[in-house]
Parts: structure tokens; sequence; C-alpha cells
């Protein structure tokens, strides 16, 4: 199994899930998402996703001036991204299940 494929169709909730604490920029959301142990998470997907994301009415965004480069867009989870982080991870909990008791035999 292809797991891009399966990150394709969780990576809204991974990239909600990472904003849950604390705000970030692309890269620095990319660079989280690699560290929890999406190392196949793509660059544009990240990007792509925040878009959409935001486009959605699921973020808000703000910019920080650097003196060290470009300014940098931060997003930041709002009321309806956290409802639907909630909701997304309520799906994702029973779909795991499902799945783990289908691995184990028990619902076969």
């Amino acid at each position: 199994m292809d797991p891009t494929q399966l990150l394709k169709g969780v990576l809204d909730l991974a990239v909600l899930a990472v904003l849950r604490d604390e705000d970030g920029y692309g890269y620095d959301i990319l660079r989280r998402l690699r560290a929890a142990g999406l190392e196949d998470v793509g660059d544009a997907s990240v990007y792509g996703t925040l878009r959409r994301l935001f486009n959605g009415g699921l973020l808000n965004s703000y910019v920080v001036p650097s003196d060290e480069g470009p300014h940098r867009k931060y997003y930041a989870l709002n009321a309806a991204g956290r409802a639907e982080l909630e909701r997304y991870g309520k799906v994702w909990r029973g779909f795991a299940t499902i799945m783990d008791d289908l691995l184990d035999g028990e619902k076969a």
C-alpha cells in the first residue's frame, strides 16, 4: 500500500492538529508534520491544504515581518477550525477503530 494515498485523505486533519496548540507558517507546519512522522508529505500538498482550509473559513492568517528575509504568513485555527478538528478527529478515531478490529480479525 502506498502511504501517500492514505496521507492525502488525512492531510486536512493533520494540518489542523498541528495548528491546535501553536500557530505556524507554511514551512514550519511542513517541518512539524515531518517531525511527527509524516516524512512523505510534500511541500505543495501542505501549501495547497493551507490555502484550502483558509478559503474554507477554518483558519485565520496574519503576516509577521522578518528582518532576515521575506515576511511570513502565519496560520491559526479559528473557532470553525477547532470545531472541524474535533469532528474530523471523531471520524478518524471511529475509522481507525474499525480498521484495527478488521486487522485483528474481530469483525471479519
